[in-house]
């Protein structure tokens, strides 16, 4: 881990297994601090208040934005995500690296704020991979899914506005490469390195 307390800024489009590692990596290194996001969402069956979200009304997230409460805030599938500022600067006042999963539209907001933050983008192997991960949630009813497989499309034409990319297809080497980010020796990953920019053109383009 980096000797300083660092903000990590991690992104994917729906399905690509971003909180699947997030929690790989958080687990492993436990002295990193996962900033908790805020959602209007309701929990689903096996999430918990202050462990997987904090989950607030509408009226209470617009409340928290206007006291200027949030790092950043996108809404997304008609509802809205936000990232705690007070969390985020608490944590690395006490010199301690904080891990945000959020979506690419917050990531840039993030970029604004605290431009020495390091973001990562997490991809899927393929498009089919991606659509067979979300059928295989059996959480969303096809409609959802269509609608989650357009916006991820989208999602990934963003993948260049990030300091890395992780493909996500096997989870041991996904984790070892964001290691690598976490301890800055990320070169492989950077999307500046040009054979990474062709497998990432084929995997977002359809090939």
């Amino acid at each position: 881990m980096t000797e300083k307390g660092k903000l990590f800024v991690f992104a994917a489009p729906s399905g690509a297994g971003k909180t699947t590692l997030v929690h790989a990596i958080v687990t492993k290194h436990p002295e990193l601090r996962f900033s908790i996001s805020y959602t209007t969402r309701e929990p689903r069956r096996n999430e918990a208040n202050e462990v997987d979200y904090l989950f607030v009304s509408k009226e209470e997230f617009m409340r928290l934005k206007d006291a200027g409460e949030m790092l950043e805030y996108a809404e997304v599938f008609d509802n809205y995500y936000a990232t705690s500022r007070s969390q985020v600067e608490r944590h690395l006042a006490d010199n301690r690296s904080v891990v945000l999963e959020i979506d690419w539209q917050g990531a840039r907001q993030v970029r604004e704020s605290m431009p020495d933050c390091v973001s990562v983008f997490i991809l899927p192997p393929s498009i089919d991979e991606l659509e067979r991960r979300l059928r295989n949630r059996r959480t969303d009813s096809e409609e959802v899914i269509e609608r989650r497989l357009r916006d991820a499309r989208s999602d990934m034409s963003h993948w260049n506005e990030f300091d890395h990319v992780i493909i996500n297809d096997e989870l041991g080497k996904a984790v070892a490469e964001l290691e690598a980010v976490l301890q800055g020796r990320g070169e492989a990953t950077s999307t500046s390195n040009r054979a990474l920019q062709r497998k990432v053109a084929r995997i977002v383009q359809g090939d």
